[in-house]
């Protein structure tokens, strides 16, 4: 009996481990792919494990597990609101250095990662039509390949490439693999790469809507399967895609279409941990407890109520610099420990924001006894206590849990955003006030225009998706400067992780080609640049 999403495709297509064959692009050879991806239901049951692939361990090292790993070491930690209240071991990757160290899992990760999921993308697209089944079925499980190939395609060029505003396309892209070759491959460019993802959504639409089908609910786990791509998911690629690009008119028409089907949580569903489906959300990552990674998983990092030494030992919390700007009427602030006046005062005399309790010893004991006394069921027994940490992400059983990738939230924002650029500031106002209007019962719609709404759009993103992974995507796309400030300086951040990054340091934000590929693959040879070379 299948269970879930525990396919053998994940294994019969090589995406369990970062071996040493690991940018190998062909899943078997071409006759395997071609018999596997005989018929329609055989292609779904290589959807399903691409599924089970962007929650599984990889590496043979804790902390790697598909989309949980990018967005707690691409998107969270890098960036300007994330922060690690008392360990200061991370700080090569907070502070952006390994970008420039080509041999570094850091680096070679995401470009294993996705490119493998590719890969099996392109098993389905490449004999889909020769397959047996409807047409129907052949046509939906052909835009769930491609809807996937997009997303992979974009996700390495945010990390591997230069932002569009830098040259406006005129620099390097990706590899772009579309078929099921293993030759040689330079990078294309970055326009290029564009032109190949928005081809690949296009598709992905007309496909879906002449496949009339959408995914459906998953009776032996009791969930609908919110974890597998449909029309909406790929209106919503399109709409983050198009704004990282400075589309904007096709920015605001996806983020409408995407959310269109979709109501934003209730005041209860946000404060539920970030850990179960609901209506908010677009596409995801499911994790159940029968199928749990433990230490590999996303929640083992991020979760308040995780009982892992990297995160009980180790908490995460958001930066004193964003959370001072949002109201104190706002409802979201409760799922951080902001202290108060008379708290604040305390840990300044203590000369840190930490709460430690340990060998019997307690500092700012009045910031500690509200943490138990109002959060101690969503943090470990033993976690160490810090200002500013969060309760935002929990886990739903032992270090686990469900997580979004994208939700209606987000459409808002980019909506928002875009009808900005286009000089709808009306409209954008209207949607920002949407937004936020159930997590404020304070707030008033914003009379701003231009730049000044801009900045506000761009403020409550930041704080509404605190943690879910977009923090240095953002800064990339947007050319902001991250300025992370100590305690003594009014920020909270450890020294060691203080610092200043403009647009233009660091590679331009930009990992190297990594050197596993540039060994590989040959087009790479006389490409210094490329390799990350002086």
């Amino acid at each position: 009996m299948k269970k879930y999403i525990y396919i053998l495709s994940v294994a019969a297509l090589g995406l369990t481990a970062c071996n040493s064959d690991y940018l190998d692009t062909t899943p078997q050879n071409a006759e395997d792919t071609s018999v596997m991806i005989e018929s329609a239901e055989n292609a779904e049951l290589v959807i399903n494990g691409m599924c089970k692939a962007m929650s599984t361990q990889y590496c043979g090292s804790q902390g790697w597990n598909g989309e949980g790993s990018i967005k707690t070491w691409y998107g969270n930690y890098p960036g300007a609101d994330f922060q690690k209240c008392n360990y200061a071991g991370y700080v090569d990757i907070f502070n952006q250095t390994y970008h420039l160290m080509k041999s570094s899992i850091y680096d070679y990760f995401a470009w294993y990662y996705y490119y493998k999921q590719v890969s099996n993308a392109n098993s389905i697209i490449c004999n889909i039509d020769n397959a047996s089944g409807t047409e129907e079925d052949k046509a939906f499980v052909k835009a769930q390949a491609l809807t996937f190939r997009a997303y992979s395609f974009f996700m390495l060029s945010q990390i591997y490439c230069h932002r569009w505003s830098d040259e406006e396309g005129n620099t390097d892209g990706i590899v772009l693999r579309v078929d099921q070759s293993t030759g040689d491959q330079g990078l294309a460019t970055l326009a290029d790469t564009y032109r190949q993802i928005y081809a690949d959504l296009d598709e992905a639409v007309a496909l879906y809507q002449k496949s009339g089908k959408d995914r459906g609910y998953n009776k032996l786990v009791d969930v609908p399967e919110f974890y597998k791509p449909n029309l909406d998911v790929a209106y919503a690629i399109y709409a983050r895609v198009a704004a990282t690009r400075q589309d904007w008119q096709n920015a605001a028409k996806y983020a409408a279409l995407a959310k269109a089907n979709y109501t934003l949580m209730s005041n209860k569903e946000y404060k539920s941990g970030f850990n179960t489906c609901n209506d908010e959300w677009i596409w995801g990552v499911y994790e159940g407890a029968e199928q749990t990674i433990y230490f590999y998983a996303f929640f083992a990092y991020q979760g308040s109520n995780a009982d892992t030494n990297a995160y009980r030992n180790y908490p995460n919390a958001i930066s004193k610099q964003l959370i001072d700007q949002i109201p104190e009427s706002d409802i979201r602030r409760w799922l951080y420990l902001v202290p108060s006046d008379e708290e604040l005062a305390e840990c300044n005399a203590a000369g840190r924001a930490s709460t430690v309790k340990k060998d019997g010893k307690t500092v700012n004991a009045q910031l500690y006894t509200r943490a138990r006394n109002e959060y101690g069921d969503r943090m470990a027994s033993k976690s160490l206590v810090y200002a500013y940490m969060q309760f935002k992400l929990m886990c739903q059983y032992a270090n686990g849990g469900s997580f979004p990738l994208f939700r209606a939230a987000e459409m808002y924002y980019i909506e928002a955003e875009a009808d900005c650029h286009l000089g709808k500031y009306a409209e954008a106002q209207q949607l920002l006030f949407d937004a936020n209007k159930e997590r404020d019962p304070e707030l008033q719609k914003s009379t701003k225009t231009g730049d000044d709404l801009l900045a506000e759009i761009k403020l409550y993103r930041r704080f509404d998706l605190w943690g879910e992974g977009y923090d240095w995507f953002d800064c990339k796309r947007w050319g902001d400067t991250i300025v992370r400030k100590t305690w003594e300086d009014g920020g909270s951040f450890l020294k060691a992780y203080v610092t200043t990054v403009g647009p233009n340091d660091g590679n331009q934000w930009t990992w190297v080609i990594p050197e596993r590929e540039t060994q590989y693959n040959g087009a790479f040879k006389n490409n210094t640049t490329a390799s990350g070379e002086e």
